[in-house]
């Protein structure tokens, strides 16, 4: 398997037969604005802190315990929930489909059976380039185009879909005039695959 990231997604999930191809989760760019927040908090959190042990009290302890409460809120909402958002977020193609799952609470899937993909593109600029990541736009059958952002290694991903898209036994041209076969038979009897890489 090509491309599997640390964590493996449960085989329990998969159809019989089926194997992962990439798992990834969405890049860490993501988690940019969340870690710096985080820093931002946190140095704020110090120097109120710092401001509120010079209280007379008992405010110096209301002091403490107000800083402690609101720099917990921002933590968890400005840091905790994107981190966990970004955990719980699966971007899995296998043999068989393209598989998205996001959330903690409400969890949200989506499922696109490779037989389905018609085509399938990326998108990434100048900054995307820089961190290593971009956008997979997946157009499958009758419905509108499916748009994943920040995917890692986007490059990787886009050929990943688009081998498992094309690598259809079927789609094979057999030289002596039948499709399906896979394969081209010259007259010696030698076998060699055609249009294959």
């Amino acid at each position: 398997m090509v491309g599997v990231d640390e964590v493996a997604y449960p085989d329990s999930l998969l159809s019989e037969g089926e194997q992962v191809v990439a798992h990834k989760h969405p890049h860490f760019k993501m988690l940019v604005f969340p870690v710096l927040a985080l820093v931002l908090i946190v140095a704020a959190a110090v120097a109120a802190a710092v401001w509120a042990r010079d209280l007379e009290p008992p405010w110096d302890m209301v002091g403490l315990i107000a800083v402690a409460a609101v720099g917990g809120i921002l933590v968890i909402w400005l840091f905790l929930v994107p981190f966990v958002r970004w955990r719980t977020t699966h971007f899995v193609v296998t043999t068989d489909r393209v598989i998205v799952r996001e959330g903690v609470i409400k969890r949200t899937g989506i499922d696109i059976p490779m037989q389905r993909i018609h085509s399938v593109r990326f998108e990434h600029g100048l900054v995307d380039r820089i961190f290593g990541c971009g956008t997979l736009v997946i157009e499958s059958a009758s419905d509108e185009p499916l748009t994943f952002d920040d995917i890692p290694q986007v490059e990787q991903m886009h050929t990943y879909i688009y081998r498992q898209v094309n690598d259809n036994p079927y789609d094979d041209f057999d030289a002596r005039g039948g499709r399906g076969q896979g394969a081209f038979q010259p007259e010696d009897g030698r076998q060699e695959r055609y249009g294959r890489a």
